[in-house]
């Protein structure tokens, strides 16, 4: 199984931050969540041309893969043109008003609410990949 370096994205009132979840300091930011993506990205490769290698850790050295982590409040602001309350409901089988407080982080998701809006935005991606038109 190939190395994960998870990045967390998270929205905070006036950009969106980024970090590795599980490498110590690598951090990132921007105004957008590509932003913030590309601030990682750069951070990586900052760490890995200006330190020597016994410094590099030990997950940025061969393959490894970047992993993409939102918390549900900024996943929904996010995509929140993409995908409402409504729409969220009918993949999810969460209830709107449910949805809309958890977009609004008046209350968060315990954690098999999260997993069942992750697996329900799992199988549309599937869904959506064997389409054709």
């Amino acid at each position: 199984m190939m190395k994960q370096v998870k990045i967390v994205i998270e929205r905070s009132s006036d950009l969106f931050s980024s970090y590795a979840e599980n490498v110590e300091g690598i951090y990132g930011g921007g105004d957008t969540v590509q932003e913030a993506k590309k601030s990682i990205l750069d951070a990586i490769k900052f760490l890995k041309k200006h330190n020597k290698a016994e410094h590099i850790p030990a997950i940025l050295k061969g393959d490894y893969q970047l992993v993409f982590k939102f918390d549900v409040q900024s996943f929904l602001d996010y995509y929140k043109g993409v995908f409402t309350p409504a729409a969220l409901e009918r993949i999810a089988g969460i209830n709107q008003k449910q949805i809309q407080h958890y977009s609004t982080g008046h209350r968060k998701p315990r954690l098999a609410q999260r997993r069942k809006i992750e697996e329900a935005l799992h199988k549309l991606g599937q869904e959506l990949i064997a389409v054709e038109l």
